[in-house]
């Protein structure tokens, strides 16, 4: 099996990871992923494909991926550090990687409470992260990834990177993801101001998760809304602008 030409055995050696698994198509990175871990794949341990028939997102939404239309992955990790960190980790990926997939577009990378990169007014990229534990310990967590490589012709609203080799995406793209998985604790300052100045929400009114007005993150990765009440921090939930 191969990914743009490329064996699992090759893209390991030459992305430093223990184990990559390389699909053509494949029904979903994550499934396998989430497999492979619960048979004691180690930290580390990627699958990618080239095509998924039935690719997940947050809360179970299941899709196509189109061939060689995107960078389908999900890397798994076995964070020994600070559990809570585990909270947080959609928001340190998109942080991480939109300074990396600057590199390929026309405009800054944003990022979009809790998981998704644009550019401009439309989506790049999208994270899901999701985390099996035993006990009181995370066992492990897989990190899943699309990147648009080509505009989706059924999504208008979404874009792609510009003149990228997928190869050498992935090459920038693993050790960002690698590096969010490791780092602990409640988001940083410099953190926050990064989020701050890539923030495609901030200051603009809000129908979801709450109506009100978009006023940042806190250190625990809450999306802070300003209400007629004051300030509330919202945990989890989906961001939709409200219209005028």
């Amino acid at each position: 099996m191969t990914w743009f030409g490329w064996t699992g055995e090759a893209l390991a050696a030459s992305l430093g990871l223990p184990q990559v698994e390389a699909h053509v198509v494949c029904r979903s990175t994550m499934d396998l992923a989430h497999a492979h871990a619960a048979a004691g794949a180690p930290g580390g341990t990627l699958v990618i494909a080239e095509a998924q028939e039935g690719g997940r997102g947050r809360n179970g939404k299941v899709w196509s991926s189109a061939m060689r239309a995107g960078i389908w992955m999900t890397l798994v990790e076995r964070p020994r550090g600070d559990a809570t960190a585990l909270d947080l980790l959609s928001v340190r990926v998109g942080l991480r990687l939109a300074p990396v997939l600057d590199r390929w577009t026309s405009a800054p990378v944003r990022l979009k409470w809790p998981n998704d990169l644009w550019v401009g007014e439309r989506k790049l990229a999208g994270v899901l992260v999701e985390t099996r534990w035993r006990g009181m310990h995370p066992d492990w967590v897989a990190i899943g990834v699309g990147i648009n490589l080509e505009g989706p012709a059924d999504h208008p609203q979404a874009t792609a990177l510009e003149g990228a080799d997928p190869v050498e995406v992935l090459g920038e793209v693993i050790p960002a993801l690698r590096a969010a998985a490791n780092a602990g604790g409640a988001l940083r300052d410099d953190e926050l101001a990064d989020f701050a100045a890539r923030d495609v929400a901030k200051g603009r009114t809000l129908a979801e998760p709450i109506a009100g007005v978009a006023r940042g993150l806190s250190p625990l990765g809450e999306l802070l809304v300003a209400t007629s009440e004051g300030i509330t921090a919202v945990r989890a939930g989906s961001l939709t602008f409200a219209t005028v």
